[in-house]
């Protein structure tokens, strides 16, 4: 007869009333063994165990409840040396409350649940020994394991429990097990905490794990882990180690001085992690490996012994809203073909780089803010390569340096108060340098070395204590809209052989000359300024510069200075440049063709009244052109503009479209966007505002200067504001150059009014505005099918139908981003297809592109 014609035969009928069996060393009608109580108990009857030490192994054979009479601390259940695991569970359901369970031997099971079993374990303490849960191997084998309601698998709910004194590992799960854990802890382990490998899953919440003298909990296989509000403390190894194709997501956990790396991933496993701390890790805080990948947000790294994270081989890491602090290696060090991506993250203290990239890795930086490191805030080496747009860099020995010939780039960044250059290229090496600031660099502002390609586009170099701009020998960079200011040496010094060519740059207050150029040196000048200079020219003879549409001002040049590269005599004043050299011819550009233009503006989502504006701001400017070739006076034209709307209904978009327009019609000599807010603008000390304000306006000549919130520049309550002092700089700036800039004002409908009103200046020269709607529910629609299609997703039916039911119901309110937020549930909804997809386990291609309606996110 097997096991289950055995049940069958002894089970009560289910209305029989639940019996309750009395174990203890003595008493009438009471058993004297748990097992002889067990053996005699049918599902769903209750033993109830007397206070004392039990020295026995037991096995729960159906669904029955063991319990200590009195409570945790009175009843210990011993397994006798060779007898195996003082409690085997081999029934479903079963309940045991308040035993401490003892092994005979360190090594082995105190506890084994057998597969397709299950029990709770309440109020335990383990000691000695550890759970050991396996579940059915065909899960492991054929994969089917993946489902939670698998026939067959192994569950355990673990509830105030304590595991300590184990040897080799204190819980075990294998095969198809599922275990919870609430409120556990487990310590002092000869081994490590908990290792999960087959398809096994453990569910842990507030679980509290220390003292081991391997990793803290180990994932094989394909396992799963799911840690909150966990910490792991004082692990030999690795706090969290993850091999093969294991999953573990972790949220609000804490690991604290594990031996080795605080989290480890390696293989194809993948760690998800969310508001947890890492401090004091005996290795490198974080690390990735192979092909791995982690993903971090809103977490903290303290005081690692080497690296704050640490990706190797082909592993992506992606950290958002993190911090690196005090890491005893570079915070960030990515190398071989590794990938990482770092958003609005601060790395502060460190012995060596913020960020350090070798080998082939990429990553990109935006809007993170590196401090106090000891070397560079970013060094991008071998053949790796860098992205870092919007971020800050401060008190580091070197801002970005770039040794490598990949390509980098460095956007829109911020670099101060550096011990030596601000940025630097080094030999060979190639970057893009785009709308940086440098401000108070130790030697060189920006420092170009021999053979690097470099373009520099926009920004400026401010207060270097060495010159603002270093081109070494041999080096031939393409520079345009740079602005030098407060140099302690040369404004820019060219090496010699160097060159290159430098369109509509400035050079103001510089202590040496504005310009220095060695033997051999031949740039190219164009549309360049110096300014309030007490030098304009010096360097050796042998130079041949070209200079056209130049200006020096009116400065005598230096009697130190050699006459004959120049053509001047001596002490002679100093005429424009451009009678210096004849020029050559201009390079030929790329023109943008109006039709195409209007095109492209013709696809945005919906806009119809801004479109329809555009369109005829663009006929008035073409009949003001006639009218000028024509001989025929022009009508007044005002090109500024006022971009009304709230945020995410494409104001940035529109206006660096209308940058190039303004170029295809001949109006803009560069159509580009250089976009600003407050900050940009204004300063914190009394003298800061106006030259940040000018500077800023220097970048955007030739093209388009987009501020936005512009109406932060007025305070809403009146009184005096550094704002005012930048509003009052603009309007003058304005006038100045009437001709080579257009400025848009945008932000909120209701307070452009008091933006304009701020200032007489303002309300003549912004004579139109713009009102960007709200986009309907049918354009949210279209501009998440639209980046569907990009990212090579498709929308069903029913998602198209539910998604614009989802917008038209969705609350309008303060922090709704119109096609930002539209973008934004494009990718929640991609992000829950994953999920999905990871619970299918062999997806189908058609299932990985189709976003379903369940993939939309709940509204509110």
């Amino acid at each position: 007869m097997d096991r289950r014609t055995t049940r069958q035969s002894v089970a009560r009928p289910a209305e029989q009333p639940t019996r309750i069996h009395a174990v203890g060393p003595r008493g009438r009608g009471a058993h004297r063994q748990i097992g002889d109580a067990l053996r005699a108990a049918v599902p769903g009857d209750t033993v109830v165990v007397d206070p004392g030490r039990y020295e026995e192994a037991v096995v729960l054979e159906r669904r029955v409840v063991l319990v200590a009479r009195q409570g945790s601390g009175t009843v210990v259940l011993a397994a006798p040396a060779g007898a195996g695991p003082a409690l085997t569970v081999q029934g479903p359901d079963c309940l045991v409350r308040s035993l401490d369970i003892e092994a005979a031997d360190p090594g082995e099971p105190a506890v084994s649940v057998a597969p397709g079993a299950g029990v709770v374990l309440a109020h335990c303490t383990v000691r000695g020994g550890r759970i050991e849960v396996r579940g059915p191997e065909r899960a492991e084998q054929d994969g089917q394991g993946e489902q939670d309601d698998a026939q067959g698998t192994s569950a355990v709910l673990l509830r105030h429990c304590r595991l300590e004194g184990a040897r080799l590992a204190a819980l075990r799960l294998s095969g198809g097990a599922r275990v919870r854990a609430e409120d556990t802890v487990i310590t002092t382990v000869d081994g490590t905490g908990v290792v999960l490998s087959g398809t096994a899953r453990l569910d842990a919440v507030r679980l509290r794990l220390e003292s081991t003298t391997g990793s803290g909990i180990r994932l094989r296989g394909r396992s799963r882990l799911r840690l909150g509000d966990s910490a792991l403390h004082r692990t030999g190894r690795a706090g969290l180690l993850l091999e093969d194709a294991s999953r573990a997501t972790a949220d609000g956990t804490r690991v604290e001085s594990a031996g080795a790396a605080g989290v480890q991933v390696t293989g194809s496993a993948r760690a998800e992690l969310a508001d947890c701390r890492i401090g004091g890790a005996g290795a490198s805080a974080l690390v990735v490996q192979d092909e791995g990948r982690l993903v971090a947000r809103g977490c903290t790294v303290r005081e690692p012994a080497a690296n704050g994270l640490l990706a190797t081989g082909s592993a992506r890491a992606e950290l958002t809203d993190c911090r690196l602090d005090d890491c005893a290696f570079s915070a960030l060090h990515l190398s071989g073909d590794a990938d990482g991506t770092l958003t609005d993250s601060r790395v502060r203290g460190g012995a060596e780089h913020g960020v350090h990239l070798a080998g082939r890795a990429r990553a990109v930086l935006t809007d993170c803010a590196v401090s106090g490191v000891t070397m560079a805030g970013v060094a991008v080496t071998e053949e790796s390569a860098a992205t870092v747009t919007g971020c800050r860099i401060s008190a580091a020995d070197t801002g970005v340096t770039v040794s490598s010939p990949a390509g980098s780039r460095i956007a829109h960044s911020t670099v101060i108060a550096t011990v030596r250059s601000g940025l630097e290229i080094g030999p060979g090496a190639k970057a893009e340098l785009l709308g940086n600031r440098v401000a108070g660099a130790g030697a060189a502002g920006i420092l170009l070395d021999t053979g690097s390609e470099v373009t520099v586009e926009g920004g400026t170099v401010e207060g270097s204590a060495g010159s603002g701009l270093v081109v070494w020998t041999g080096a031939r960079p393409k520079v345009s809209g740079l602005r030098i200011e407060g140099a302690g040496k040369n404004g820019i010094y060219f090496a010699q052989d160097s060159g290159g060519l430098l369109t509509s740059c400035d050079v103001v207050r510089s202590a040496f000359p504005a310009l220095h150029l060695a033997a051999g040196a031949g740039p190219r000048l164009r549309r360049c300024r110096v300014l309030d200079c007490a030098e304009a020219l010096g360097g050796e003879e042998g130079a041949a510069p070209v200079f056209e549409e130049c200006d020096l001002g009116d400065r005598p040049a230096p009697p130190s200075a050699a006459p004959a590269p120049f053509g001047l005599p001596a002490g002679a004043p100093v005429p424009p440049l451009a009678a210096l050299t004849p020029a050559g011819p201009p390079p030929e550009v790329a023109e943008e063709h109006l039709d195409d233009l209007l095109a492209e503006l013709g696809t945005l989502v919906g806009l119809d009244r801004v479109k329809h504006d555009v369109h005829s701001m663009v006929k008035l400017m073409q009949a003001v052109r006639l009218r000028e070739e024509a001989g025929l006076p022009a009508p007044p034209l005002s090109r500024h503009l006022v971009f009304a709307g709230n945020p995410g209904t494409g104001k940035t978009t529109v206006a660096r479209l209308y940058g190039r327009l303004l170029k295809a019609l001949g109006l803009l000599r560069q159509g580009h966007l250089v976009e600003v807010d407050r900050s940009a603008l204004v300063g914190e000390y009394v003298g800061h505002t106006g030259p940040r304000t000018a500077a800023a306006f220097n970048r955007a000549l030739g093209g388009v200067l987009f501020i936005d919130e512009a109406y932060s520049l007025v305070p809403a309550a009146g009184g005096h504001d550094f704002g005012l002092e930048a509003v009052a700089t603009l309007v003058k700036l304005m006038e100045d150059h009437r001709d080579d800039v257009v400025v848009i004002a945008a932000g909120y409908p209701a307070d452009m009014a008091r933006f304009i009103g701020s200032n007489p200046g303002l309300s003549s020269r912004f004579t139109r505005t713009l009102l960007f709607e709200d986009y309907q529910a049918a354009d949210l629609v279209a501009i998440v099918e639209h980046q569907a299609q990009e990212h090579r997703y498709e929308l069903t039916a029913t998602a198209r139908e539910r998604l614009l039911r989802h917008f038209e119901t969705v609350p309008r309110e303060a922090g709704f981003g119109n096609g930002r937020s539209a973008r934004q549930t494009f990718q929640e909804m991609t992000e829950r297809q994953a999920q999905r997809m990871a619970e299918l386990g062999n997806p189908t291609p058609g299932q990985l592109t189709a976003l379903e309606a369940e993939d939309l996110p709940p509204l509110g």
